[in-house]
């Protein structure tokens, strides 16, 4: 296992200027991350192809890996030529990701307003298909792409699932989000006991819930079925985070595992605690 940092966890501070993504590989070395995942925002590659040789250069120095490039998109298009467009965009974040140095990539597929489970069946097909011409053309590269549960629509084990097995390549699987799961109403530990062995990333989320007739107020966003989350520094939040570590290590995974802070907290301090609760919690299991 290796443990590192989503660069989203300190989109705060990027944001901010109190650091740029250089300082932030930086920052993740200081701390005992292993690995950064780089997550453009805050920053951009494509308007700026210079920070991608930077980025890979910096991590070198640090003594850490790039370990994923993580990126959105949205396969659901109203027309066909959107559709083909959308896909080559994809197509050049592959190279990006090549420039990095990653073999690891992660897209996101579809987002909808409709997330029925009769809308999901009636775009599989299509949504399957860009993801396989990119797994294709990543793989000239040795890269493994991967769907995220994430976005509400592609969220749930269960759809997760059939998209991979709809894709039906060896290098196309699943960065697994251990706290997303909630956002669909699943319980985390059920989910990813199913999940497990589609992975090829591991993200350590952490949340705090509160079922749908409790509103706690500002600060807090729906489940899909009307539940109140609020990000957590990992290992703070109601997501049993001993057990399902404990299938992480007990599937054998000992690929790269990224905490990613979004709480109210301070981005820094949020991100360090997390580092540490999760080495931890590892050790412990």
């Amino acid at each position: 296992m290796k443990l590192g940092l989503s660069s989203y966890s300190l989109v705060r501070a990027i944001r901010s200027q109190q650091m740029d993504i250089l300082g932030g590989i930086d920052w993740i070395a200081e701390n005992g991350g292993e690995h950064v995942e780089i997550v453009p925002i805050g920053f951009s590659l494509t308007d700026n192809p210079e920070l991608i040789d930077a980025i890979r250069e910096k991590a070198a120095a640090a003594g850490i890996e790039v370990s994923n490039y993580a990126i959105g998109a949205n396969f659901i298009t109203e027309t066909r030529e959107q559709y083909e467009s959308e896909i080559e965009r994809v197509k050049r974040e592959v190279d990006i990701a090549h420039g990095l140095g990653v073999k690891r990539m992660r897209h996101d597929v579809a987002s909808r307003k409709d997330n029925s489970i009769i809308r999901f069946q009636e775009d599989l097909e299509p949504l399957a298909s860009a993801c396989r011409q990119i797994a294709d053309y990543a793989a000239q590269y040795g890269i493994v792409t991967s769907v995220e549960n994430h976005g509400y629509y592609i969220q749930a084990s269960d759809r997760v699932q059939a998209l991979i097995h709809a894709v039906d390549r060896p290098n196309f699987r699943t960065t697994l989000d251990i706290g997303n799961f909630m956002c669909a109403d699943e319980n985390s530990v059920v989910a990813v006991q199913k999940n497990m062995p589609y992975a090829s990333m591991v993200h350590v989320k952490d949340f705090y819930w509160r079922p749908a007739h409790l509103n706690p107020g500002p600060g807090w966003f729906q489940t899909a079925g009307g539940n109140h989350l609020r990000g957590a520094i990992v290992g703070h939040g109601d997501i049993d985070m001993r057990q399902v570590l404990g299938i992480v290590k007990r599937s054998g995974y000992d690929g790269y595992i990224s905490v990613e802070f979004e709480g109210m907290e301070d981005c820094i301090a949020g991100s360090k605690m997390g580092l540490d609760n999760v080495r931890r919690l590892w050790d412990e299991v």
